[in-house]
């Protein structure tokens, strides 16, 4: 179907054989929405068409539906995600740890930089209907797998080199986790709340099981 010229503006067509420019573009307006807006019913075929410049009917080339989408700007984030705790681990010191204190640090200043995107990848506001859209079960369970994989890598190096005394990794992994999206959440919404500056870890140390130094 032909892009309709006084709907799209002055965007200019992709060559034969650039489509998956247009479908960087797609994802990248709709990450910009939920960054500005933390709310995924702004995200609809109509909106995304307006930012890019193109006919609404021509996303169908690249997406079934508007939850897909998300799905794939969900799939960025968490890949982004990663990267930003890589980063945060290679940055601390070399004792493990270090290392895990910084990969909690990373991901409570990740939460705050990007509070849209944060909200819609943890805060439960996106919650796509699997009746209703070609996303399924399995798209979503595989959504920030890495960030726990690395959570409880950093966990199982700290009981091995003896800083830690949990003896159930993944079970101390979910807790961590847990208590890192509460701390983030609450920042999140409650920003005047006078934060205690140690309360980081005050909740780290605890659920990691963490020895004195």
């Amino acid at each position: 179907m032909a892009e309709d010229a006084s709907t799209t503006g002055a965007r200019v067509r992709n060559r034969r054989g650039e489509g998956g420019r247009l479908r960087e573009e797609i994802v990248t307006a709709a990450a910009e929405m939920l960054d500005e807006t933390g709310d995924p019913s702004v995200i609809t075929l109509r909106s995304i068409a307006r930012r890019v410049g193109i006919a609404a009917p021509s996303i169908y080339r690249h997406f079934p539906d508007q939850s897909a989408i998300i799905l794939e700007v969900l799939r960025n984030a968490f890949a982004e995600l990663d990267e930003w705790l890589r980063v945060a681990m290679d940055a601390a010191g070399d004792t493990p740890r270090e290392q895990l204190l910084a990969l909690c640090q990373g991901y409570l200043e990740y939460a705050s930089e990007h509070p849209g995107r944060y909200l819609i990848m943890f805060g439960g506001t996106w919650l796509p209907n699997l009746n209703e859209t070609a996303v399924t079960a399995e798209d979503l369970a595989t959504l920030g797998q890495a960030t726990m994989r690395r959570l409880t890598e950093a966990l199982e190096s700290c009981v091995n080199a003896g800083c830690s005394t949990s003896t159930d990794t993944f079970a101390d992994m979910v807790a961590l986790w847990i208590g890192l999206h509460g701390l983030a959440h609450q920042r999140l919404s409650t920003q005047a709340f006078p934060w205690p500056p140690d309360i980081a870890e005050r909740i780290i140390t605890p659920l990691a099981h963490l020895t004195e130094e």
